[in-house]
């Protein structure tokens, strides 16, 4: 059965991603590396997703990454290796992940029937990822499958996420839009993080963020307010629908009742995560 338009796009927004990442910004991911002797939250940052491609270097998490500064990447990689090993780091992100889904979602939600289902239903949509061209779906796809249900949900979240990121990366490079120009245009729906993250995570200056700006303006995708043009809107649409494309094997596989169950189950566990504060209220927007 075919699947609705746009269905997997506002499944992986709604239910997957942010199940996902409830642990970048848990303090339980935080406890976990600064008993490991990592403190830095941007060396954390690196560690816990970097980790599954092993004792990587800068020049390649700057690519699987695509919007990080390059000279952030650098300054802590490869040194980090000496402090944490990317094993340590896989095992701290796990108990990180188990403390902060108990925490956010009660232990009566993680023993339910529910979460089990939505966990076997993720797990079966990964069974069509492709690991060709996408580095960090393809890491991930290496490490082995927990057997608790709700840290089984979050690792199936963690292989779509990369999936889609991955191919959303090709995207992008098909559309023109660079690391900085990409996060900027995001930026300006409404729906992507605002620069005070930009700056403190990726590593951007505002002098990067205004140049992209500005690029975007010439190219008629920004207006002289910052607000996206009528080109800009279809631009990141176009952008969009491309990802779609090369996400859709995972979706189709699940099939349209299966998506929409996994929409169902995996948005009311987002709900209950945002209720209990899984992320900083200015995260994403404009301002």
């Amino acid at each position: 059965m075919t699947i609705p338009e746009h269905a997997a796009r506002h499944c992986w927004h709604a239910a997957i991603n942010p199940l996902h990442a409830t642990v970048y910004f848990s303090r339980d991911l935080t406890t976990e590396f600064a008993a490991l002797g990592v403190t830095d939250p941007v060396a954390v940052n690196l560690a816990h997703r970097s980790a599954a491609m092993g004792f990587v270097g800068p020049g390649a998490v700057t690519a699987a990454f695509y919007n990080y500064r390059h000279d952030l990447v650098a300054s802590h990689l490869p040194a980090l290796w000496e402090t944490v090993s990317p094993a340590e780091a896989l095992a701290a992100r796990l108990r990180a992940v188990d403390a902060t889904l108990h925490r956010l979602l009660g232990p009566e939600t993680l023993a339910s029937p529910e979460l089990a289902e939505a966990a076997d239903l993720a797990i079966r949509a990964t069974e069509a990822c492709t690991r060709h061209g996408r580095t960090l779906y393809a890491a991930h796809a290496d490490l082995p499958v927990p057997e608790e249900p709700h840290l089984r949900l979050w690792h199936a979240t963690t292989l779509l996420r990369e999936h889609r990121g991955d191919g959303h990366l090709a995207a992008l490079l098909l559309v023109g839009l660079d690391p900085l120009e990409a996060l900027v245009s995001h930026t300006a729906t409404g729906r992507g993080m605002t620069p005070k993250w930009i700056k403190s995570i990726r590593g951007w200056e505002q002098s990067d963020l205004d140049a992209a700006t500005d690029r975007l303006r010439s190219r008629g995708v920004l207006d002289a307010d910052g607000e996206l043009t009528e080109e800009g809107r279809a631009l990141r649409e176009r952008l969009e629908t491309e990802t779609d494309r090369l996400d859709a094997a995972p979706y189709e596989h699940l099939g349209a009742e299966g998506l929409a169950r996994l929409h169902e189950l995996g948005g009311g566990f987002v709900k209950q995560a945002l209720a209990a504060g899984a992320f900083p209220r200015d995260l994403t927007g404009k301002a």
